[in-house]
């Protein structure tokens, strides 16, 4: 007799084995190995290219390994789990002097100030070397340029040139590509074309190496491959301690080290950021019509990216590597939160639209490099010092446009009053708190920003129309147009001015009156009061510096030196802060 035992692994029934009465002859099992999970198509993609060693700042790394850190990251700052986990506490206070510390008779090198980050810190150092003072940079890296390049008018480049940091020279040497004109674009609405926006392809790596001569020949000294382990401050010095060893002092420690900085994580007590832009992208070749760009093109309604509704925005420039490369950037606004999108999910949407956004095929195009980012942003910004010797630069400060996925512009903005107040706190010692703060003040404009981020950001589940994002800025582009030059293109390079924005809300009213109810819903009731009061301040700050500022400023050489200082901050927050600082 012959009887069949069904054997089972893992609940599942395989051959059977046999057995001639009791007494079993044989017996075969085979185990089904679980299928081995399908690469996405990103990493087969990513994998498949050839990328070169890491470099400091956004957009400095273009690995499949890279993506998943960086993603890991994002899903930390989305996750509704309380982490019970200390900040690390970077920075600390010492009473007393440096020199009678134990870490005296340690430090390699003294200097007037010392620079944390060097991608885009160079800027500021070289700028302040160009002054007359003694700095150094520190850099985990080697201290160079990305490969994708950085998009700016010739206008904003020329603001380095004021700073001492190039000539107008090197901003030819450092242009990779030119291109005009620039559309800004609405799907199923219309476009609108400008002139000389982004139009410049500016090489990082370029660009940074001749700065970076530069800041050498000025006396500058630079740590490469050195990280920030801890900061003491103390009453005459601010004193770095690098995980390598080694002890740097200084009257200034300025932290360029971009969105993620530690002592910025200890400032703000690794609260999770207001809003993020995340933006994913590549740079491919194979591109015929490859002459003109796109500041902004906005996808005709909202779309379902993992388990979130969001609103899809793209970028695209010709690339300086070849007359048929070209970048394509698409990027969302969102809250950080549980469900909210990984890189990874919206690169995979990105492969599926970018195509018939730009009129190609993937089959046709070569990938030389895959771009990502996460932006997070504050309403508490620009960030106001919190330790006596220590101030917060770029990105780490904050003071770029909510809106805005790259520091870049905003440095060169805000570039020659910030050189220019740290070497007056230098050289008058108003490293305090309180002093430093003045130089990363209270703008209304940039925090009138924030209703800008808000309106553009999908909410989930909500009661107005999905495409009611993309006719809200296509009304207001069309509006910005009617209004000319002085209304559209400030706003295009991040900027606020009063006049203008109250010029375009009022004529958003007259001409789509029908809008407005949609608005209240899509940003919700306080923001709007909330935003109403920046409203407020940004004509208070343009009135001040329109009439006050010339009064106050024909009486500055009479004040005391601090007095002096502390006006020329308030100055220079109400000019910045009322956008009078943009110059057609």
């Amino acid at each position: 007799m012959v009887f069949l035992q069904l054997r089972h692994f893992n609940g599942v029934s395989h051959f059977p084995s046999q057995v001639h009465g009791k007494r079993k002859v044989s017996q075969r099992c085979i185990c089904l190995q679980p299928q081995a999970a399908v690469p996405s198509r990103t990493r087969r993609i990513m994998e498949s290219i050839s990328v070169s060693g890491e470099v400091g700042g956004a957009g400095g790394a273009y690995s499949y390994d890279a993506l998943k850190r960086l993603d890991q990251i994002w899903s930390n700052i989305c996750s509704t789990q309380t982490v019970q986990q200390e900040i690390q506490q970077v920075v600390s206070s010492n009473a007393g002097l440096f020199s009678q510390s134990d870490l005296s008779d340690k430090a390699v090198g003294t200097f007037d100030v010392i620079v944390c980050g060097g991608t885009l810190g160079i800027f500021i150092a070289t700028a302040l070397s160009f002054k007359g003072l003694r700095v150094a940079i520190v850099e985990r890296n080697t201290l160079k340029g990305r490969e994708q390049e950085w998009n700016i008018s010739r206008k904003e480049l020329l603001e380095l040139v004021e700073s001492g940091i190039l000539v107008e020279d090197d901003i030819d040497e450092a242009t990779a590509t030119k291109f005009n004109p620039n559309r800004c674009g609405f799907e199923g609405k219309g476009e609108i074309w400008v002139e000389d926006i982004l139009n410049l392809g500016v090489s990082p790596a370029k660009l940074i190496e001749i700065v970076k001569k530069r800041f050498i020949s000025l006396g500058g000294v630079i740590f490469e491959g050195y990280s920030v382990s801890s900061i003491c401050t103390y009453e005459n010095a601010a004193v770095l301690l690098l995980a390598e060893g080694k002890i740097l002092s200084s009257h200034l420690i300025i932290d360029a080290m971009g969105n993620f900085s530690p002592v910025v994580k200890q400032i703000r007590s690794g609260r999770k950021p207001d809003g993020v832009c995340l933006v994913v992208g590549s740079c491919a070749r194979g591109f015929k019509d490859n002459s003109t760009s796109d500041v902004i093109y906005s996808s005709s309604s909202v779309k379902k990216v993992g388990d979130s509704e969001v609103q899809l925005f793209w970028e695209a420039f010709p690339a300086g590597s070849g007359p048929l490369d070209r970048t394509t950037y698409m990027f969302t606004y969102i809250d950080p939160q549980a469900g909210s999108p990984k890189l990874e999910e919206l690169l995979e949407r990105y492969w599926d639209l970018m195509p018939e956004y730009q009129g190609v095929t993937l089959d046709n195009l070569e990938i030389q490099r895959v771009i990502y980012g996460i932006f997070p942003t504050y309403r508490d910004s620009p960030l106001p010092a919190a330790f006596n010797r220590i101030l917060q630069f770029g990105d780490a400060s904050g003071i770029q446009s909510p809106v805005s996925f790259g520091g870049f512009g905003s440095l060169t903005r805000h570039l020659g009053r910030l050189s220019t107040g740290v070497y007056e706190a230098v050289r008058g010692d108003f490293v305090d708190s309180y002093s430093l703060s003045l130089l990363n003040p209270y703008m209304p404009n940039l925090s009138a920003s924030w209703l800008f981020q808000r309106a553009m950001s999908a909410k989930q589940q909500s009661d107005v129309s999905p495409d009611f994002i993309n006719e809200l800025l296509y009304v207001n582009f069309q509006c910005m147009q009617k209004l000319g030059d002085p209304v559209l293109r400030p706003f295009l390079q991040d900027v606020i001015k009063f006049g203008p924005l109250a010029k375009t809300l009022g004529l958003v009213m007259l001409n789509k009156p029908q809008i407005i109810p949609s608005i209240f819903k899509q940003v919700g009731i306080p923001v709007l009061v909330d935003w109403s009061g920046h409203f407020f301040m940004l004509g208070y700050y343009t009135l001040l510096s329109t009439f006050a500022d010339p009064v106050i400023r024909s009486l500055l050489n009479a004040f005391p030196p601090r007095m002096k200082y502390e006006w020329n901050r308030y100055l220079e927050a109400w000019k910045y802060g009322s956008g009078l600082d943009y110059k057609l």
